[in-house]
């Protein structure tokens, strides 16, 4: 283990109330929502073959783009395969990760994102409690800065965790690499957001940017509510996963340090064998939310992960 992933174990200090004490309520109108015709639609995807395992020679000729279910001709089809990426990280500070070890094992998986970094890879590091996401370190390409700050932190309170996801996607466009993704380390449970879990959704339906949500949580657990408690949920499976879904993402699951640290190096692997492919909407009808699909050619691709769709005008129609 690294000496910088190491010091992540050694966490101590405030509780995130004392630290954002001087913060104002996080307010809901920076929150992204692509509700414009775009001016290109930029598509990452990684297409899976046997075992799960990342295609990394995949040819053109292998795979079609359809929007709506209708065939679409892209101008772009590039392999970026080891390009250096920018990283949002975004780490639950609420009272619930004091449990279970839950804060370490988040801590381990930083830790290992920062172990695993290539030249030219960017961090920020962004933690959310109960009044929204609070940035602590802009993007750097400095681990150390990522490390210091952690230090600072311990788990306490509820938590606004659609509030703060909502804000992610536009602040990973602060990163320098064109090849970007969003790390959210969290249990799922929402206590204190303004935005309800259909506006999250909602929201994050056109987004380009992956995130891979690392689920801190047994596997094994039972039931996501306790019915004592309606208000106050266990980890959330179900939402973690379908944030990652929804914008081509893939979702972990761990509960020990060293499960969250083999989560990032299989998520580094599949980061870092995606593809780039796009189009220009042709500014023709109505602006509103489009799904996009890949349909496979030949045997060898078992799976494709791409975000769900885009909002905007009508795609180029392929001839």
């Amino acid at each position: 283990m690294s000496r910088a992933a190491a010091a992540f174990f050694g966490v101590v200090g405030f509780v995130c109330a004392s630290l954002f004490a001087q913060s104002e309520p996080a307010s809901l109108t920076g929150a992204y929502s692509d509700t414009v015709s775009v001016g290109y639609v930029m598509i990452p995807f990684t297409a899976l073959g046997s075992h799960g395992l990342p295609i990394t020679d995949l040819r053109r000729t292998e795979f079609k783009l359809f929007v709506d279910g209708n065939p679409v001709r892209s101008d772009m089809f590039e392999k970026s395969q080891e390009e250096p990426v920018s990283f949002t990280i975004l780490l639950d500070c609420s009272g619930s990760m004091a449990l279970a070890g839950k804060m370490n094992a988040a801590l381990a998986a930083v830790g290992a994102l920062i172990a695993h970094r290539h030249r030219g890879d960017d961090f920020s590091l962004y933690v959310f409690d109960d009044t929204g996401e609070h940035e602590l370190v802009p993007f750097t390409e400095d681990p150390g800065k990522i490390t210091a700050a952690l230090a600072n932190i311990h788990p306490y309170g509820k938590t606004a965790f659609f509030d703060a996801l909502a804000k992610m996607p536009e602040r990973s466009k602060l990163g320098r690499n064109t090849s970007r993704a969003s790390i959210l380390l969290s249990d799922g449970i929402d206590n204190n957001s303004k935005l309800a879990r259909s506006d999250l959704e909602r929201m994050l339906e056109g987004i380009a940017v992956p995130i891979y949500s690392l689920g801190i949580r047994d596997a094994a657990e039972g039931e996501k509510l306790d019915p004592k408690h309606p208000n106050d949920a266990l980890s959330d499976i179900e939402l973690l996963d379908e944030v990652a879904t929804l914008t081509g993402g893939r979702m972990f699951l761990g509960e020990r340090p060293n499960e969250l640290a083999q989560a990032v190096a299989t998520l580094e692997t599949h980061l870092r064998a995606q593809y780039l492919i796009g189009f220009t909407p042709t500014g023709q009808g109505a602006v509103k939310y489009r799904r996009i699909s890949l349909k496979l050619a030949g045997g060898r691709i078992r799976s494709v992960r791409v975000r769900a769709g885009y909002m905007g005008t009508e795609p180029p129609r392929s001839r």
